[in-house]
């Protein structure tokens, strides 16, 4: 089986877990989004998963995932930072990204 075929299976399983939790909690479908976490996969996973519709990834490891927006700057990606700033990446971070998700106790 090849790479894009085994990311659309694993794509449409999540998709029937997300459809099957939206209509358990009586939501609308359409009320949730997946942000697909992809820190650590190829920047070629990402350019296949936009191919399959994704369009919102999220990363928190700052320079592996500005090298991946970097390569993927032709694609129309909504990068999302998702980890723990440290303070001298505060400006790399928002140089490259257009959502920040931090928690921090």
């Amino acid at each position: 089986m090849d790479r894009l075929q085994d990311l659309k299976t694993n794509l449409d399983a999540i998709a029937d877990r997300m459809t099957h939790a939206t209509v358990s909690a009586g939501r609308a479908q359409d009320s949730v989004q997946l942000l697909a976490v992809s820190k650590t996969k190829p920047a070629s996973d990402i350019a296949g998963l936009h191919q399959l519709g994704l369009s919102q990834f999220g990363e928190n490891y700052v320079q592996e995932a500005v090298d991946k927006i970097e390569a993927m700057r032709h694609l129309p990606i909504t990068w999302h930072y998702i980890g723990h700033i440290q303070s001298n990446k505060t400006q790399i971070i928002a140089q490259h990204f257009d959502w920040v998700h931090t928690l921090r106790r």
